[in-house]
């Protein structure tokens, strides 16, 4: 049995090696399978949503019992709670896997903080704006819960969850 498994694996292999590749130059395709660069463009970065929530931008995740938050502005992360020090981490990448966005990094002080984020509505429980984002965050082991938004619209609501009129 083995030995006709070997055979079968050194054929295939043989035909695969046996098609002919085709130039770039004859699919038109660009050599090396890039498009050709654009001297006058940058391409855009990717925008990755979550509940309408940009995961690039500026997030505010935040808790009660007790009142804690997380910020997250540009390439920085930063915790703080109700009688807490206020920890800084750097921001990785988000690890996205269908409806849940994972951070995990390491405060200034060498705590780890992980921020889950996943797409369900939200209440915070002391409002009555509904966020489009739940939370978990685990700080030094401890593990809290609360609600998550863009700081955009988060600052363009007020706790009614009606825009703030300027």
């Amino acid at each position: 049995m083995r030995l006709i498994l070997a055979v079968s694996a050194v054929a295939a292999l043989g035909l695969v090696a046996c098609e002919m590749p085709v130039a770039p130059a004859e699919t038109g395709a660009p050599v090396g399978g890039d498009a050709p660069a654009s001297a006058d463009s940058d391409p855009a970065p990717a925008t990755t949503m979550l509940g309408d929530v940009d995961l690039g931008g500026d997030i505010s995740v935040l808790g009660t019992e007790p009142f804690w938050a997380v910020g997250f502005e540009g390439e920085v992360m930063s915790y703080s709670g109700l009688d807490r020090p206020e920890q800084t981490a750097p921001r990785p990448e988000p690890v996205v896997a269908g409806t849940t966005a994972t951070w995990t990094t390491t405060t200034e002080a060498g705590n780890p903080l992980v921020v889950i984020l996943t797409e369900a509505v939200c209440s915070d429980g002391m409002s009555d704006r509904t966020y489009p984002l739940t939370a978990e965050v685990v700080i030094s082991g401890e593990a809290l819960n609360g609600c998550a938004g863009s700081t955009a619209w988060m600052n363009s609501t007020d706790e009614n969850g009606n825009p703030v009129s300027g």
